[in-house]
């Protein structure tokens, strides 16, 4: 399918006004993560992986800092992951429950690694840089449900673990904020619960 070109926009230009859309609508009111081991293909191809990079870095990010960076994971090098990570499950608390997981690295037909990685010494705090990275990973999820693809956004035991963090590559000073996993569904998600807005919202006039 032939989509048209993003519009490109240089520093300093005026942008559109937001304007109503009933499918934007739709889609954040159907919104719902997939499972990881369940995403099959097609995914998108490296044309649409650009076009979601760029959508998801136009993520808040208070100060222009760009404190967070992506990793694109081939098949390749999901599959030596975990193979790599693979003795590291034998000393989590649920060693084969880790060994489980280790198949969502591989399941889906393309994996985007976000990592937060917060600029020191900047007058924007730490923790401010950190929801930047997480606002990115939810405006992928976004940008590969516009193009048509599902998406589960997680992040497992060796996003935490420090000599997976090693393996990784992820160095001092990062997190992985988490692993975006992008692919089709065989079958139709169901829903979830929901909170019930009326014990999460406050009004004050």
């Amino acid at each position: 399918m032939t989509r048209p070109a993003l519009p490109r926009f240089a520093l300093g230009d005026s942008l559109p006004a937001p304007t109503a859309s009933d499918e934007m609508r739709l889609r954040l009111a159907t919104r719902r993560s997939a499972q990881a081991q369940a995403l099959i293909g097609p995914g998108p191809s490296a044309a649409e992986i650009e076009e979601i990079l760029t959508l998801g870095a136009r993520s808040p990010d208070h100060g222009k800092l760009f404190p967070w960076r992506f990793v694109v994971l081939g098949r390749g090098t999901r599959a030596a992951l975990a193979e790599a990570l693979t003795p590291l499950a034998a000393f989590q608390p649920q060693p084969d429950q880790a060994r489980a997981t280790l198949g969502k690295l591989i399941a889906a037909p393309v994996t985007l690694m976000v990592v937060s990685a917060p600029v020191p010494n900047a007058k924007v705090p730490e923790w401010e840089q950190q929801m930047s990275a997480g606002a990115v990973c939810m405006n992928l999820e976004h940008a590969a449900n516009a193009l048509g693809y599902a998406a589960s956004w997680i992040t497992d035991w060796y996003s935490y673990d420090p000599q997976a963090l090693d393996v990784l590559d992820v160095g001092g000073g990062e997190r992985v904020a988490g692993f975006i996993h992008i692919g089709t569904l065989a079958e139709a998600p169901l829903e979830r619960p929901r909170p019930d807005l009326t014990d999460k919202v406050t009004y004050r006039p």
